[in-house]
């Protein structure tokens, strides 16, 4: 049986807390308490496809943090920033290559048959679920816009 992605995080902090490893334990705690928060407020059990997006969210905010702490010279809190994102990022798939996600990119255009600007929304919404936690989805947006202008 394999294990869920919530059981492998969990399993994560007992061995952290048993290496005395506190940057990691802070993070990995602080995953579960995200995913936690889920579950309190939506009253469901969260599965691996549902701690996807709430991984990336982390990512996401990590990233923009990490954005202004550079932009007010903090490197010690951006340096943090960083060490969370790399945590992070363990707990989601492997990412896509560039080549992968233009493949995708342009089959999701073709599929839907998109020839204007007005029509992205209906290729992201074909690429959304596909390239969740395996590319930055505003990187792709942006991606599509050009080739769609």
């Amino acid at each position: 049986m394999t294990t869920s992605l919530k059981q492998q995080i969990q399993e994560d902090m007992k061995t952290a807390l048993r290496a005395q490893d506190k940057q990691r334990l802070g993070v990995v705690r602080l995953i579960l308490a995200a995913i936690k928060q889920v579950e309190v407020d939506e009253r469901v059990e969260v599965d691996d496809a549902r701690i996807i997006p709430i991984l990336n969210k982390m990512l996401k905010q990590r990233r923009d943090s990490i954005v202004q702490y550079d932009q007010a010279k903090r490197d010690d809190l951006a340096e943090q920033e960083r060490l969370e994102v790399k945590i992070i990022q363990t707990y989601l798939p492997e990412p896509l290559s560039e080549t992968e996600i233009d493949r995708m990119m342009s089959e999701a255009i073709t599929k839907v048959g998109a020839t204007s600007i007005k029509e992205m929304g209906k290729v992201m919404a074909e690429l959304k679920d596909k390239l969740q936690g395996r590319a930055d989805l505003t990187q792709i947006s942006a991606k599509i816009k050009t080739h769609l202008t």
